[in-house]
């Protein structure tokens, strides 16, 4: 009997995701329906494959989403987060499982019991990060448990970005997923974890001047900015009692502190419209955020503002994004500072059709185990192919369609709005991703506590 798997949204995300449940068709007597609002955008060689439908559908259109989600056995979303909860309720409507690779909303988790109820899963978290990260933490914590170990810190940073080959700017960086979730990074709020137990909080004009330093083996020096809220998974991964508890997002070296030049000039706010910025030239944007001088330059009071010399590698990076460029104008209409930054941005920063990004994860795990205290170093490291097939599709998209079919197949016998951190998903699923080229690499570590290198400047 054929099973019917329909996928909400066919973005940059879904390259290795299609190609894996297409490439499962046969055996598992799959029948993929995509369903986009840009079906045209969807690749031929995905399009015309004979276990694959493709429609074009807008979301909103209630009569005809509730219509496909009633045909299918399980719902992919692959939609902004924000989608998830309309899908969701029709899921739940008429009895069908979901699998999205997004953090689970308060909305969301409201529905557990009505899930539970009917015998669904409502799978979420099951990406990169969050996903993966949550799966290999998951594992090495649950290993150290059943020896006896007691954890007393966890440590967790995850970053996309361009591997060393295609590596062509100052910043080492491009965009390899959504560039405004990249420009309005940890707005907000005030990032919270946890230290030596003592709780810490970075507001976010000190965010990324607060930085951890660490190494991957082959791969060179990173460095990590806290998330947001490293104390929300606090009771999910059974830690309450650890000493240190911080998640982060990780860049190459130096990047952080020139996002910080940004960031105090305020050309990350997105909460008000700039008057007739389309048309506006890069310098004149710039030059919104200086003072008024009658014969000061625009570089020249920005060098002043932000206390660089010209010889300084921060000013090489701002003048290496053209942002004094009297030529080149904006396009976006009435934007956000942030919208506005964005498109500069993505003019630069996106990738080439022979780029290849790079996916890095590290965890470090402390525990004490018979009055000793040891540590555990783990890291991942994936390089994309290409443009299209990406480290990020990879490593979102797979364990997806992994957990996709995991339900399908009824290997998941815990029902409920649920994120991967139980051993019959993360273990599969790991498994089957190394055989993917998705591997954590474990070093056993001399203890040494909280981060030593941990930078307040």
């Amino acid at each position: 009997m054929i099973r019917e798997i329909l996928v909400l949204g066919a973005g940059k995300s879904t390259a290795y995701l299609l190609d894996y449940l297409l490439s499962k068709a046969q055996e598992e007597k799959l029948q993929i329906t995509i369903a986009d609002i840009k079906p045209e955008n969807i690749a031929k060689e995905i399009a015309t494959h004979k276990a694959c439908t493709v429609i074009g559908l807008d979301i909103f259109n209630e009569k005809e989403r509730q219509r496909q989600i009633r045909m299918a056995n399980i719902v992919v979303s692959m939609l902004p987060a924000s989608l998830h909860l309309l899908v969701a309720k029709d899921c739940l409507l008429h009895g069908k499982h979901l699998v999205t690779a997004s953090y689970v909303s308060d909305e969301l988790m409201a529905l557990n019991d009505v899930v539970k109820g009917k015998k669904l899963v409502f799978m979420n978290e099951v990406g990169l990060d969050p996903g993966i990260d949550h799966m290999s933490a998951m594992q090495i914590i649950d290993g150290i448990r059943e020896k006896g170990g007691k954890m007393l810190l966890f440590e967790s940073f995850t970053g996309g970005l361009i591997a060393p080959e295609s590596d062509t700017n100052l910043w080492n960086y491009k965009f390899t997923w959504n560039p405004r979730n990249v420009v309005l990074a940890g707005q907000g709020g005030a990032a919270k974890f946890i230290q030596e137990g003592t709780y810490k909080y970075i507001p976010y004009h000190k965010l990324f001047r607060r930085t951890e330093f660490f190494n991957v083996e082959g791969f060179g020096r990173f460095e990590g900015y806290a998330n947001r809220d490293s104390l929300k998974y606090r009771e999910a991964y059974g830690l309450q009692d650890v000493l240190t508890l911080y998640r982060g997002t990780m860049r190459r070296v130096g990047f952080s502190k020139a996002w910080n030049m940004f960031v105090q000039l305020g050309m990350t706010d997105d909460g008000y419209a700039i008057e007739d910025s389309k048309g506006m030239t890069y310098r004149a944007f710039t030059n919104l955020f200086l003072p008024y001088s009658p014969t000061d330059t625009v570089e020249l009071k920005l060098r002043h503002y932000l206390k660089i010399d010209q010889d300084d590698v921060m000013w090489g990076k701002l003048v290496e994004l053209h942002l004094f460029d009297a030529n080149k104008k904006i396009r976006v209409n009435q934007g956000t500072p942030a919208q506005i930054l964005q498109e500069v941005l993505e003019q630069c920063w996106t990738l080439d059709t022979a780029d290849k990004d790079m996916i890095v994860m590290y965890h470090k795990f402390g525990y004490a185990l018979h009055d000793k205290k040891y540590q555990i170093d783990a890291n991942m490291v994936v390089i994309g192919e290409n443009q299209k097939h990406t480290a990020m599709a990879k490593t979102v998209g797979l364990p997806v369609a992994m957990a996709t079919l995991l339900i399908l197949n009824n290997k998941v016998t815990t029902y409920g709005v649920q994120i991967p951190i139980t051993k019959e998903v993360y273990n599969p699923i790991l498994s089957e991703l190394k055989e993917n080229g998705i591997i954590f690499k474990e070093y056993d570590m001399p203890y040494m506590g909280y981060n030593s290198e941990l930078e307040y400047s």
